[in-house]
């Protein structure tokens, strides 16, 4: 059985970090808001095309008209939610006053922010990866991309700072990633202020 139905879910306000509950403007965009709430709220391996047809409205010949396998459509879940959650997170950041220091330490403030909306449901790269076959490469791909631009963020933050970015950017991957994933299996947003402790012993200065 879903964990939540759509109905219920078009109650919740809208999260500005997910394409979900927003409304759609063709038949594409909707089946594929559909496919973004039902993966994204009760896995990518438990929901199939039928349910996404049915809770769409849409037949199955316009889904594959659009999407030609669920995987590409998995894909075009992952890729738009990736680009609404980018755009959120790297607005966020931009609001952080001071210098290197500050902005690393307060990815943390921003990451417990999206643990304490009622609407988290973890990383879609994260979750897909975690369902996907162990010789599926599709979801590491994807979330390879994804996960460039905090690297390439995370680098230049390193460089300012005077500090290694490989040492430093691994560091921080391994708190992020780990915070999210205690926060989702937890249900506890104060993994994000757990990790910014750690990382703040990390960028004390030698």
């Amino acid at each position: 059985m879903l964990d939540s139905t759509l109905e219920n879910d078009r109650q919740r306000r809208l999260s500005p970090w997910s394409t979900i509950g927003r409304p759609a403007g063709s038949a594409r965009e909707k089946i594929l808001l559909t496919a973004t709430e039902l993966f994204c709220r009760n896995g990518f391996e438990a929901i199939g095309v039928d349910t996404i047809t049915q809770k769409s409205g849409a037949s199955k010949s316009t889904l594959y008209k659009h999407f030609a396998s669920k995987e590409k459509l998995i894909e075009a879940v992952l890729e738009a939610e990736g680009a609404a959650w980018r755009r959120w997170f790297y607005g966020e950041l931009s609001k952080i006053h001071g210098g290197p220091r500050a902005r690393l330490l307060g990815v943390f403030d921003v990451l417990q922010a999206w643990f304490s909306d009622p609407n988290y449901y973890g990383c879609p790269y994260l979750n897909a990866i975690s369902e996907a076959a162990c010789d599926d490469e599709r979801s590491r791909a994807l979330a390879d991309v994804h996960k460039s631009y905090l690297l390439t963020w995370l680098q230049s933050q390193a460089l300012e700072l005077g500090r290694d970015p490989s040492d430093l950017t691994r560091s921080m991957i391994v708190l992020i990633d780990g915070s999210i994933m205690a926060a989702h299996a937890s249900r506890d947003a104060t993994f994000a202020a757990v990790a910014q402790t750690l990382a703040a012993g990390h960028l004390a200065e030698d």
